[in-house]
Order: C-alpha cells, then sequence, then structure tokens
C-alpha cells in the first residue's frame, strides 16, 4: 500500500547549487540522511548498469528499498515528483532487478521503490516521502496531480 509523507525538512534558507549535478547530490545526501533517521540502512548508493541508475538503495527490516531523488527549486518544468515518468520507472524496474540478480537476491528477498521529491522554496525544502510509489506490475501506486 503506497503511504505519502510531506516533511518541512529546513525552515531556513539553503545554498542554491550552480549546477545540476551538485544539487542532485545534494538532494540524494538529504534523502539518505533522512532515511537513516528513520533506522533505513544504507546498502549502495548511485547504483550503475547497462539499464540505468538506483540514487539510493536501502534496506528497511526485511525489505530491500529502492529510492529515486527528485530536486526542484523551480515548478516552472514541473514538480519533482511529476519527472518520474514511465521511461524512467523502467529505467528504476530494469536496474533494480539487475541488482538483485547481480546479489543472488531475486526473488529471496521482498523489495519496493520509493520516491522522495525534495522542493525547495524561499527559505524552506520541503520532502515528499512517497513509500512503494510503483511496483514492476502496477506502475504508479500514488494519485498523480497534473
Amino acid at each position: 500500500m503506497m503511504k505519502k509523507i510531506v516533511y518541512l525538512v529546513k525552515d531556513k534558507i539553503a545554498p542554491h547549487p550552480t549546477n545540476k549535478i551538485r544539487l542532485g547530490n545534494i538532494a540524494e545526501q538529504e534523502a539518505c540522511q533522512f532515511l537513516q533517521k528513520k533506522n533505513f540502512q544504507l546498502i549502495e548508493r548511485n547504483y550503475r548498469c547497462f539499464h540505468g541508475e538506483i540514487d539510493l538503495i536501502m534496506q528497511d527490516q526485511d525489505d530491500i528499498v529502492f529510492v529515486e531523488v527528485r530536486s526542484r527549486s523551480r515548478s516552472d518544468y514541473g514538480s519533482a515528483l511529476e519527472s518520474i515518468n514511465k521511461s524512467k520507472r523502467s529505467k528504476i524496474i530494469k536496474a533494480a532487478k539487475h541488482f538483485l540478480c547481480a546479489k543472488g537476491w531475486m526473488y529471496k528477498v521482498n523489495s519496493r521503490f520509493d520516491i522522495i521529491a525534495i522542493q525547495r522554496t524561499v527559505g524552506k525544502t520541503y520532502l515528499e516521502w512517497i513509500k512503494n510509489a510503483f511496483s514492476v506490475e502496477n506502475g504508479y501506486h500514488y494519485e498523480q496531480h497534473y
């Protein structure tokens, strides 16, 4: 079952990174720290294979959690959440299968796909955590707000 939670993680002006790579790295670090405070254990960061990349691979009790992190400081081109389209979900799923096979964990562990969307506004940073956001079988589990 999908669960959507929104947190105000910073109530101050955050430094604005000058490039997308740096912004992405900061967002991934914020997301990782947030989940670690929730007792998740980091397995791997920026897992890459032929199929694509997974930002964070974490363990939440008995579950392996594949986390896609998105960050936006402007909404002109859509929210962070809206940027995770069908093609991106497909790449994440294929990369997750590759990871599980490489570890010998396929069909041996429970797994899920979470999304952390970070929206920066003047003086505030909001983190939206969507647990079990999509699955191999059903696509999105949460309501899209287009």
